[in-house]
């Protein structure tokens, strides 16, 4: 891979990427941190495709406009935990303590982000777990295993060995967004489709489902916002 920058204001870095599965020139504006990259296939030319990137550099420079500034999350940064913002303060002890409006984070404050992302994953994992527990009982159904990551492209989703897979950011959602994707992800254990079938299981386990997943339509960007690096 390799770097171009296009000129003009403002500037704009693309990561150039060839790939032999690539059908034709692509440009991708990651939602998660705004890196532009432009794929090519095999056979066309560099210059090829920086002209095309040229071409699209007013589109591009709009959805960078479009992305939520990121938050880097350290003692004294307010982050969502189930919902509601939490202020980040120097805790005493050895566990992180949650208040109404608080976050205590013990230890060192350079180890404050890795430390309360590692809280925020087992946090995740717990309720997740519970939901689909509870969901998998509730329509007959196991699920083989659980599985966290920290994808852009979807909240869940499920496989047809009947894994369930999560985006750990959920535990930054209310609580009943979380419960939402645990009982639209279950539901694929019975229907592995969006049928009418299936939604009328995801509005038995989750009757207000409309609610919640609005909410992650119109507001589940800005869960990406908040690095821990």
């Amino acid at each position: 891979m390799g770097h171009h920058v296009l000129p003009g204001n403002p500037p704009v870095e693309v990561i150039l990427r060839r790939s032999a599965r690539a059908r034709r020139i692509s440009l991708r504006v990651s939602g998660v941190d705004g890196r532009v990259t432009l794929t090519m296939p095999p056979g066309v030319a560099e210059r090829t495709a920086l002209d095309f990137a040229n071409e699209k550099a007013a589109w591009l420079r709009a959805q960078l406009s479009r992305q939520p500034d990121m938050t880097e999350v350290r003692i004294g940064s307010d982050l969502p935990v189930e919902g509601r913002l939490r202020r980040l303060l120097p805790g005493s002890g050895r566990r992180i303590q949650l208040a109404d409006d608080t976050l205590a984070v013990p230890g060192p404050p350079e180890t404050a982000p890795r430390r309360v992302q590692a809280w925020l994953k087992t946090r995740a994992r717990d309720h997740l777990a519970a939901a689909s527990d509870y969901y998998a009982q509730a329509v007959g159904r196991e699920y083989a295993r659980l599985t966290l990551r920290d994808t852009r492209s979807r909240w869940g989703s499920c496989t047809h060995d009947a894994g369930l897979m999560y985006s750990w950011r959920l535990i930054l959602a209310p609580r009943e967004v979380l419960d939402y994707v645990a009982a639209h992800e279950v539901a694929h254990l019975v229907e592995m489709n969006h049928s009418h079938a299936f939604w009328t299981i995801v509005e038995r386990l989750c009757p207000d489902y409309d609610t919640p997943r609005r909410w992650l339509r119109e507001n589940g960007a800005e869960l990406h916002r908040y690095r821990f690096e």
